[in-house]
């Protein structure tokens, strides 16, 4: 078995079934699944991901008082700002071309701390970044954590059932799996701890940066615009993490092949541009299937990529000093080559 096969805890139900087929549960199986996996009083290896779904009960009450006490127009505006434009923007930022791809480098430690914490945290990043070099590798075949043929609530619940590291790898595989997430400056454990916890994150750094994170969105929302802006950001945040579950469905084409003559140009697998994540947060998925490792994602003219607006800013500032961007080859290798086939 190739390593990056390995270092994702599979589920109970496998990812295969007994023809070797990607395998579909049931909603109930899935949730029945994801109750296990949370459950930290069966095993504290399950404490990730009892974490991440924490997190999303803890804004529940932001939430209520958003809606009983201070809703209003405006700040339904600014709900709808935070969670489809700056959440979602700096979800491709942060979790998506730095963390997993290394798609950019930063001059200083100091500017990968603020653009971690440029938002309200809202899950840790290992659950993101080890996951996504597993989908990339295994794109819509069984073993993909998130692989949309299996349905709406398989990648819904994928963040529990899919994305926690195998706890069980040798101590030569985890120090291999340490340089997926060396660079990102979250503390890791070493392998004791490792076996202890059955994660690359410290419980103690998750927990703290979280407490401290939201200490500091909580104070500079509050004092811009008291408890009801302070509600409403905490509001959008807990929106934009429980919707982007949603997005490798619909990014996948619902696990159907829906690719479009001139825009989706990588046929590999079932991923498609979309307007709205490509518009609000500058993912461009069949793009970024195509180069995963370049800062930019939106290559063809009327594709904006806000991510790479922010990337290319800091560069000019001095914040990053490296970047990669494939446009010029997207389009020797795609745009212009069709052309020429057309002619």
């Amino acid at each position: 078995m190739a390593f990056i096969e390995k270092i994702l805890k599979e589920p109970s139900y496998g990812w295969k079934d007994e023809n070797g087929e990607l395998e579909k549960p049931t909603t109930n199986t899935l949730f029945a699944e994801a109750l296990r996996r949370i459950n930290v009083f069966e095993s504290k290896k399950n404490w990730i991901s009892a974490i991440s779904w924490l997190m999303a009960i803890c804004m529940l009450p932001f939430f209520y008082f958003f809606i009983v006490k201070y809703f209003s127009w405006s700040l339904l505006a600014f709900f709808l700002l935070y969670a489809m434009i700056i959440m979602s923007t700096h979800g491709t930022i942060w979790f998506h071309r730095y963390s997993t791809h290394k798609a950019f480098t930063f001059s200083h430690p100091f500017w990968r701390f603020i653009t971690q914490n440029l938002v309200i945290k809202t899950f840790p990043e290992e659950i993101y970044v080890v996951s996504h070099h597993v989908h990339h590798a295994l794109s819509d075949k069984a073993g993909d954590p998130y692989n949309a043929q299996a349905g709406l609530m398989y990648c819904m619940l994928s963040d529990v059932n899919h994305q926690s590291i195998n706890p069980n790898l040798s101590a030569d595989e985890y120090e291999k799996l340490k340089l997926f997430m060396n660079h990102t400056g979250v503390q890791l454990n070493n392998y004791k701890e490792y076996q202890k916890w059955g994660s690359l994150a410290k419980p103690s750094y998750t927990i703290a940066l979280w407490l401290l994170n939201w200490s500091f969105w909580y104070g500079v929302f509050f004092l811009i615009g008291g408890h009801g802006l302070a509600c409403t950001a905490f509001s959008a945040a807990m929106f934009w993490f429980v919707l982007v579950r949603a997005f490798n469905y619909t990014g996948h084409g619902k696990g159907e092949v829906k690719h479009k003559d001139g825009v989706d140009f990588d046929r590999r697998n079932l991923s498609i541009n979309q307007s709205r994540p490509g518009f609000f947060s500058g993912e461009w998925h069949n793009n970024h299937h195509l180069y995963p490792g370049s800062a930019r994602s939106g290559f063809l003219p009327y594709q904006f990529d806000p991510a790479w607006v922010y990337i290319y800013s800091l560069y000019k500032l001095g914040a990053i000093s490296s970047y990669k961007d494939s446009k010029k080859s997207f389009m020797k290798n795609y745009v212009n080559r069709q052309k020429t086939d057309e002619q």
